[in-house]
This record gives C-alpha cells, sequence and structure tokens, in this order.
C-alpha cells in the first residue's frame, strides 16, 4: 500500500511560479515510476509529466513544454514538478500517481495503481 500526500498548491497570477511537492509512503517509492496529472472542472483528467525509476527519462504534455519541470529525490520519497510562467488555462487538480514497482512511466491513467487527493492551481488573469 502507498499513500500519496501532494502539496504546493495555491492561488498565483499569470506569470507566476508554483512548486508541487508528492510525498510518498512505504519502500517503494524508488521502483516506481510517477506522473503528475491534472483535472479541469469538465474536463477528463490528463497526463502532465512524468518521470522513469530511474529519473533519466521525463515526458511532458506538449502545452507545458518548456515551462514545467518533473524531478524526484528518492531520498525523501518526493517528486515534485516545478511550474513556471503559468497561465490560466494551467488551472486545474492537480494529481501525482504511481505506477507499479518495476514499470516504466506511462501516458496513460491505467498505467498508475496509485493516486494522491490532488492539490487546486488556480492562475487568475
Amino acid at each position: 500500500q502507498v499513500q500519496l500526500v501532494e502539496s504546493g498548491g495555491g492561488l498565483v497570477q499569470a506569470g507566476d511560479s508554483l512548486r508541487l511537492s508528492c510525498l510518498a509512503s512505504g519502500r517503494t517509492f524508488s521502483r516506481r515510476a510517477m506522473g503528475w496529472f491534472r483535472q479541469a472542472p469538465g474536463k477528463e483528467r490528463e497526463l502532465v509529466a512524468a518521470i522513469s525509476r530511474s529519473g533519466g527519462n521525463t515526458y511532458y504534455t506538449e502545452g507545458v513544454k518548456g515551462r514545467f519541470t518533473i524531478s524526484r529525490d528518492d531520498a525523501k520519497n518526493t517528486v515534485y514538478l516545478q511550474m513556471n510562467n503559468l497561465k490560466p488555462e494551467d488551472t486545474a487538480a492537480y494529481y501525482c500517481a504511481a505506477s507499479p514497482p518495476g514499470y516504466g512511466s506511462s501516458v496513460s491513467l491505467s498505467g498508475y495503481d496509485y493516486w494522491g487527493q490532488g492539490t487546486q492551481v488556480t492562475v487568475s488573469s
């Protein structure tokens, strides 16, 4: 069993930055690929960024490339999402997710078996 707890969301203005953190419980964090998803009202949950078990491979959805950076610190059981130059269209609830142990990072929701409760990011124009 893995528990994921996100933090770092908030209300910011366009152009500002935020860093989201996701703390994982247990001893299997380093064996799991991790992803950050977001869901805006009335829209489907979408992958924002993903990082492999080693941290050597990352994926970003097209709209955040060059603005968002995903990273992980296995010593702290934490995955981060640094978000710069935020835009109103980034407004959403952000969720971190963990893959099954030994699996690679996935662009699909079905590739993850544990989810956090979400943290709200609101960007005003």
